[in-house]
């Protein structure tokens, strides 16, 4: 941080700049980035959205939403320029013939499909929705596809570490108690241990 407030406006812009790819007339949609965001339940509506938003207003040219119909519905009001996809199902919401393995089978034929994955906001604790979302996880590492956990996402993380472990292309973004818990989980103890540590020795638990 100290080096960045040493840094000019023009100096951030510039390494910005050469994060973001640039924007050639030969690109076709879809080559600047295809995400998708996995949550999305009855009672959570605006993480999902918020996060799929943001992926667009940074550059990423086909923003999915991949979540339960009643949060669907909501969602598509918010904004057009999102792709939503009712696929997800909660316990209590599965119809006659659905099974959690019909369920991730329709999440899971989209991983072609997509550069990214964001799992978590707006996902919620549901068994049903929490199994899916491991049974992608499982396939995406298979075909190599890089994943965020966020929110409720962690769980799968805290709970069934040994999905995430020693995966490069995963990124987790734990708030303060979301850590906590995950330390807890890879019984690291983040009262005894040195606070500039934590991260690294939480990573390196985790598989790096």
């Amino acid at each position: 941080m100290a080096a960045l407030g040493n840094m000019t406006r023009k100096d951030i812009l510039g390494k910005v700049y050469k994060m973001v790819p640039p924007m050639l007339e030969k690109f076709h949609k879809g080559q600047l980035g295809r995400v998708a965001v996995i949550g999305g339940s009855e009672d959570y509506t605006g993480a999902p959205y918020f996060s799929a938003a943001a992926s667009a207003k940074l550059g990423c040219d086909m923003s999915h939403v991949i979540c339960e119909p009643g949060a669907g519905q909501v969602i598509k009001t918010y904004s057009p320029n999102l792709m939503v996809h009712p696929y997800m199902r909660q316990e209590k919401n599965l119809q006659n013939g659905e099974t959690i393995d019909s369920v991730a089978s329709n999440v899971i034929a989209m991983l072609d499909r997509l550069h990214v994955i964001v799992i978590g906001p707006g996902l919620g604790r549901d068994p049903a929705m929490q199994e899916v979302c491991a049974r992608v996880i499982v396939e995406a590492k298979k075909k190599g596809v890089s994943f965020v956990l966020d929110a409720d996402g962690l769980y799968l993380a805290q709970m069934r570490p040994e999905l995430v472990k020693g995966y490069k292309e995963c990124i987790l973004t734990p708030n303060v108690v979301e850590f906590g818990r995950l330390a807890k989980s890879q019984n690291i103890d983040v009262e005894r241990e040195e606070e500039g540590k934590l991260c690294e020795k939480l990573a390196q638990a985790l598989g790096g």
